[in-house]
């Protein structure tokens, strides 16, 4: 995309594959992305994704089966989410050898469309040491096409969200932008705690022990979980979660269909809506589907907060082209946060 007009090079474009129900590509839209294609294999994340955004183009496909063949020279930022399961401490950790582990597929993506820049966000399990090979090996990769890759571990709560929620993120850009790039400084205001962020829509039914609640609720949410088609319902996760939520005074063993209305006691559990207000969603992202199928899409959500912060320090870069030294690739590895990206 050199030797464009400086105008037609702020028009940033994106491809986002795994895209669920839209925390990152909302986050990159935030960032001034447009999106050429955003894949997803879940139906009714599909859904849910065009009732938001009618004029994204969704593509409801396989990963292993979607093809970007015609996108090549035409996208500045290839984005995604790949499984996480594959690397998560709540599951296996079994890796590369993990059947629904789509790194080799997202890598073989990049190559075939050829982005100006790579994003891509995981559990934070995956800068776990034994996975250090694994993490390489996608650096070498990228690498041999031309970019220079870098890790980090993001803290939600950092830019703004009401929970922890730490994500792992990658991020390449071509050799020629790397050096423009800076990871995004936390944001000088704190997050708000769970009773600032959801007093309203807690007392939105008429209970009268909402204000009471949130002065209690005076901290940030336990990281958020959605479960998996195979395991894992509409609640707020194992034991030791629905600890950390009870502390908030609320009640994790299921989600409500509705905030309490007048005369309730006791403690109140969460709805999709303010699961999704949890993860950065904007009051007007409605998720489709059952409570289960619905939850399952918030909770598995990258908070669009973060992807925003880290997408326009993409922008920034892609912007300025500055260059890097030749040896750039033959940086070794060192500790998470550290590497050339990191600068």
């Amino acid at each position: 995309m050199m030797g464009q007009s400086e105008g037609a090079r702020m028009a940033l474009t994106s491809v986002e594959v795994c895209t669920g129900a839209g925390g990152q590509a909302l986050g990159l839209e935030n960032a001034k992305f447009k999106h050429l294609a955003c894949v997803e294999l879940d139906r009714q994340a599909c859904v849910t994704l065009r009732s938001n955004r009618p004029e994204w183009n969704i593509v409801e496909q396989d990963l292993n089966e979607w093809t970007g063949s015609g996108l090549r020279g035409r996208v500045d930022l290839f984005a995604g989410g790949v499984p996480c399961p594959p690397f998560s401490k709540a599951g296996r950790q079994l890796g590369e050898d993990d059947e629904r582990n789509l790194f080799p597929r997202a890598l073989d993506l990049i190559e075939e469309i050829d982005p100006r820049a790579v994003m891509i966000e995981n559990v934070r399990g995956l800068m776990d040491p034994i996975f250090a090979p694994f993490r390489q090996s996608i650096d070498q990769r990228l690498r041999s096409m031309g970019f220079v890759p870098g890790w980090r571990l993001l803290n939600a709560s950092d830019y703004g969200v009401s929970q922890l929620r730490p994500r792992v993120v990658l991020v390449a850009l071509k050799r020629e932008y790397a050096a423009g790039f800076r990871w995004p400084e936390r944001s000088k205001d704190p997050a708000p705690s769970v009773g600032e962020l959801l007093r309203i829509l807690m007392a939105q039914g008429g209970w009268e022990g909402a204000d009471e609640w949130a002065e209690k609720a005076s901290t940030i949410a336990p990281t958020l979980v959605g479960g998996s088609h195979k395991h894992g319902g509409p609640d707020l996760g194992p034991t030791r979660a629905r600890k950390a939520w009870a502390a908030l005074g609320v009640e994790g063993r299921t989600i409500a269909e509705a905030a309490p209305e007048p005369g309730f006691s006791g403690m109140p559990r969460l709805t999709v809506e303010m699961g999704a207000r949890i993860q950065g969603f904007p009051p007007d992202w409605r998720f489709t589907g059952g409570k289960t199928a619905a939850w399952r899409q918030v909770g598995n959500a990258f908070p669009p907060p973060v992807a925003e912060a880290v997408g326009k320090q993409i922008a920034k870069a892609l912007r300025l082209a500055l260059p890097v030294p030749e040896d750039a690739f033959a940086l070794p590895d060192k500790e998470p946060g550290q590497l050339p990206l990191a600068i």
